[in-house]
């Protein structure tokens, strides 16, 4: 793979160089919170909502699992809040999925515009 980006970057121009380091990867915080925005932001806010809400509800029963006086209530809050937690779990590891197809579309769209740089200059040349 190293050789690959060897010979492209040898192959394009300070310019172009300069136009991909403009496209390149953003930092985790930018990309976490570029969830929110665009055609899937919706379910995004609702995944995020959801789990959000299923943490409180899993700290609340852990809390009441903690005060329980019977072994049976103790067992039956303990369980939902294990339940409750998977939730979170579920709802964490979806965004987390779509954040990295994210990542995944950006480098593609990189490479597209690499593809087209490196045409352009073949093209001009030829």
């Amino acid at each position: 793979m190293n050789k690959i980006d060897d010979l492209i970057g040898r192959a394009l121009t300070e310019e172009d160089r300069a136009l991909l380091a403009s496209h390149g990867e953003p930092g985790y915080l930018r990309q976490a919170f570029g969830l929110f925005r665009g055609p899937m932001a919706w379910v995004m806010w609702v995944a995020y909502v959801a789990a959000f809400v299923a943490f409180v509800a899993g700290a609340y029963a852990i809390w009441r699992m903690s005060g329980a006086s019977d072994v049976l209530v103790a067992v039956k809050w303990g369980v939902a809040s294990l339940f409750l937690f998977q939730v979170t779990t579920m709802c964490k590891t979806f965004m987390g999925g779509r954040m990295e197809a994210n990542r995944l579309l950006r480098e593609l769209k990189r490479m597209e515009l690499q593809v087209s740089l490196l045409r352009d200059r073949i093209g001009s040349a030829g």
